[in-house]
């Protein structure tokens, strides 16, 4: 059996004279918890879509599970997915949601109470969908998902509309599903959820991808941030002065400045603020978030 769970190679999708996707190639380990990344409108969607069979690529080539991608049949029974917010009966209750879906699935249905327990569900699987908040609506939808007890499992936007404690229960619920060996390919805006539980990121950039690799690589290869704050706030533009004449690029916000690659330049920095008569309140080096790095990467 192949180690990768989803392998890409110059994969596109063109809808008239636009191209959604342009020629994209990447890899999702077996088992790993896979970032999906990218503007809106980058083309996430349109190829998970793909993978998922919804749409046919207009050039290239794939494998699901070592499945072909043309073949959608032979690989979807092992994958569960949740694409652009579920769809449920509004009348009927989350627990008779996921029943009418396993049996048109031919999925057991003793597993529904298990499931709707697993996504913090359990005390409102008899309430009607209707009655649900975004939240529930999207718990719901992962619980579908995992119906087929899936060796893939496909969510975009899994935390849309979560509480903070909503957002570490999903989180916790995908660390687990991958402990299990499910691979997970997951995109989400919350980058900082994403950092936390993403062994590997894939990146796309108006349908192209510009990053795929292990999240720690790409962290790694950032260059560090200098972050100061001054003790008196109106000492902040004369520091902005010193290093706009070193010619360090910065920004400035919250009472500080943010020096982009001048992790050694601290030492120096510190100096000539002391020779400027101006005394620091903070100096810190930083190593840039994931969302820092997609910023930076993607332009946004």
């Amino acid at each position: 059996m192949s180690n990768l769970a989803i392998s890409v190679s110059e994969l596109s999708k063109v809808y008239g004279d636009r191209q959604a996707v342009s020629q994209a190639s990447f890899e999702v380990p077996v088992g790993s918890i896979c970032g999906f990344v990218g503007p809106n409108g980058s083309g996430k969607t349109t190829t998970m879509r793909m993978l998922l069979g919804l749409i046919k690529p207009t050039h290239g080539t794939g494998t699901v599970l070592g499945e072909d991608i043309k073949q959608p049949e032979k690989y979807l029974s092992h994958v569960g997915a949740m694409i652009e917010g579920p769809a449920f009966y509004p009348a009927l209750s989350g627990a008779e949601n996921l029943r009418v879906l396993a049996s048109i699935g031919g999925f057991s249905q003793k597993k529904v109470s298990t499931l709707l327990e697993q996504v913090g569900l359990g005390d409102r699987g008899d309430s009607k969908y209707k009655t649900y908040s975004l939240g529930m609506k999207q718990r719901l939808g992962i619980a579908a998902a995992l119906l087929p007890q899936p060796k893939l499992l496909v969510l975009d936007e899994p935390t849309n509309g979560l509480d903070p404690s909503g957002i570490q229960e999903i989180r916790n619920l995908i660390k687990e599903m991958a402990k299990s060996g499910t691979s997970i390919f997951v995109s989400s805006h919350l980058l900082s959820e994403l950092e936390m539980i993403s062994d590997h990121l894939v990146m796309l950039r108006e349908g192209k991808v510009i990053f795929t690799g292990r999240t720690h690589d790409l962290l790694a290869a950032q260059n560090p941030l200098l972050v100061v704050r001054p003790e008196f706030a109106v000492d902040l533009n004369k520091l902005v002065e010193i290093a706009t004449k070193y010619g360090k690029k910065l920004t400035v916000a919250d009472g500080a400045i943010t020096i982009f690659g001048a992790n050694d330049w601290a030492p120096a920095f510190n100096r000539l603020a002391f020779e400027s008569g101006i005394t620091l309140a903070a100096l810190s080096v930083i190593q840039p978030s994931l969302e820092e790095t997609f910023f930076e990467m993607t332009g946004e």
